[in-house]
């Protein structure tokens, strides 16, 4: 029931102006909720470092829609605002609240660009919006999707849309005009580090228009989040946990051991197809002609 809702106070939601720009060109990052519930058993923002408490319970921040009306009105410079990197902005709230699609009426209304990062098909329903967005300012959708395998999907990230319904979801943006990309990160060694895993993703990624794939084949452990992630290891790989342990002990970058021909089949499957990779050019990708649509509507 929505007003079982938790709350949590804000005075700002939108960053400030970033000149050099984020993933994506993006110049501002936006997060409408804290806390995920999506339970994905490798989630870096379950880290302490990010002062999340109950990272599983989804709380709303107070006033949203009125504090985003206001910066986006006062800022002196526009630019593309980044939404999804720490929580998702499509989780089963946003289908009742509808916080996000108001806040896109926004963005549209005062002229800036947008990229989501989510793992839900629920961005379909503001296609519309995004439509808009795009006549004047880049309109993007990133799918996180990890593995082709929907029993695996289900295991590694159980709150999550599918991954076959995420490429599907892609494949309808990409079809009415919407530019899309694949978020092709954890590879989590000893689990879905294959090179199979690796080519399937991005052929099922060009299938369904995916201009570009933002990509690393490991994943990051720290604090607490590695307490989760073994966690679940024991649960779900008996006897996994074990061999992480043996093999990265401590380290924060976990790679695959077989990282190097993984990404040597990445890059030539991405270049066989076209894909645009690498975070510097995906960026100038996403960002041309931004400059060019600004000056004539404005």
């Amino acid at each position: 029931m929505i007003d079982k809702i938790k709350t949590i106070p804000a005075k700002t939601i939108i960053s400030s102006y970033s000149a050099k720009g984020g993933w994506y060109g993006s110049n501002f990052n936006m997060n409408l909720y804290k806390g995920c519930c999506h339970g994905c058993i490798y989630c870096d923002s379950r880290s302490e470092c990010y002062h999340v408490e109950n990272f599983d319970e989804v709380k709303v921040k107070e006033n949203a829609i009125d504090i985003v009306e206001k910066e986006l009105r006062t800022k002196r410079k526009k630019g593309i605002i980044i939404t999804g990197s720490m929580s998702d902005p499509y989780n089963p709230i946003e289908k009742k609240l509808k916080l996000t699609r108001e806040v896109l009426k926004l963005i549209n209304q005062y002229g800036y660009g947008i990229v989501i990062d989510t793992k839900s098909d629920l961005v379909l329903r503001d296609m519309d919006l995004l439509l808009e967005i795009k006549k004047h300012s880049p309109a993007v959708v990133n799918f996180t999707v990890t593995t082709v395998e929907d029993a695996l999907s289900r295991k590694i990230e159980p709150n999550v849309t599918l991954s076959s319904k995420r490429f599907d979801a892609m494949k309808e943006l990409s079809k009415a005009g919407i530019m899309v990309g694949l978020l092709l990160m954890p590879v989590l060694p000893f689990i879905n580090d294959t090179e199979e895993n690796i080519q399937s993703l991005v052929n099922r990624a060009f299938e369904c228009g995916a201009k570009f794939i933002n990509h690393g084949f490991g994943v990051t452990l720290r604090q607490n989040q590695r307490d989760y992630f073994y966690l679940q290891l024991d649960k779900l790989f008996p006897g996994l946990k074990q061999k992480y342990i043996n093999t990265f002990g401590n380290s924060y970058e976990c790679y695959s051991l077989n990282h190097k021909r993984l990404e040597e089949v990445f890059t030539i499957e991405c270049d066989r197809l076209g894909i645009i990779y690498g975070m510097d050019h995906i960026s100038a990708f996403v960002s041309k002609d931004y400059e060019n649509k600004q000056m004539k509507l404005f």
